[in-house]
């Protein structure tokens, strides 16, 4: 579905953004990039829908080089979520889901259907929803309303920067598992970033974690429990571990003597 060879991104003086980077993402199948700040995750997002072109490198969709696709109809064939959900605050909550099916000319009776249909998606009664303006909701409420937007023209390509990570822990976890939900219900191929080793593992058929531009190692959540690559990607896997043993003795401490 994606393939990323050789993909480098400077923006000027020092270390490149991206660098080498090589990597394919098959057909429905949902890819978490992780590792720290500065390590090229939402950079490789960008690339990926031509908000910012490579330095030097080919990127394919479906076989095609993106290069030579137009910018605005590729963007319209990939959901893009980020955390800061970006509704327009003056349109309701249909009206902004609405603006790619009418960018695209979709009669007014399609794009009605079509945002009842995703309101239902994403759990918001659209009776309840529809007509509310987004600072009426609460801020799961508006990234469920991200991601029906996001979702909106029907792609196959969902790309996800940080979407829950301004989230309370139980919204986070609830929307996590819903989208999880959504992307196996829909087929879709979802590429999504993260700085939580815990949600990558809950939700990912693959991890790619990366550092300093490029990745340091690619596998599935099981692959890298038994084998990390070195003691980054290890101290990394080992976090999740480490939150719940502090979790369990906060719970269950030992009695004193």
């Amino acid at each position: 579905m994606i393939r990323l060879e050789g993909v480098r991104k400077d923006y000027g003086a020092g270390t490149p953004a991206v660098r080498s980077l090589t990597l394919e993402i098959q057909e429905k199948e949902f890819a978490v990039l992780i590792g720290p700040s500065g390590s090229g995750k939402s950079t490789t997002l960008l690339l990926l829908n031509r908000l910012i072109e490579p330095s030097a490198g080919t990127i394919a969709i479906d076989g095609q080089n993106i290069s030579a696709l137009d910018p605005v109809a590729l963007r319209r064939r990939i959901g893009f979520v980020f955390q800061g959900i970006g509704l327009f605050p003056h349109l309701t909550v249909s009206e902004n889901i609405a603006i790619t099916p009418r960018l695209l000319g979709w009669s007014r009776q399609e794009i009605a259907a079509r945002v009842r249909e995703l309101l239902e998606l994403v759990h918001l009664a659209p009776e309840r929803y529809g007509e509310r303006l987004p600072k009426q909701l609460s801020g799961g409420e508006q990234q469920r309303v991200g991601v029906a937007r996001a979702l909106a023209a029907r792609p196959n390509i969902m790309l996800m920067d940080e979407p829950f990570g301004a989230l309370d822990p139980l919204v986070r976890d609830e929307l996590g598992t819903d989208y999880r939900d959504i992307h196996d219900r829909l087929g879709l191929t979802t590429i999504l970033v993260t700085h939580d080793m815990t949600e990558a593992l809950l939700l990912a058929d693959r991890i790619v974690v990366m550092r300093d531009g490029g990745i340091v190692q690619s596998g599935t959540p099981q692959q890298l429990i038994d084998a990390p690559s070195d003691d980054f990607v290890r101290h990394m896997i080992d976090s999740p571990r480490r939150r719940a043993q502090r979790l369990a003795a906060a719970l269950n401490p030992i009695p004193a003597p």
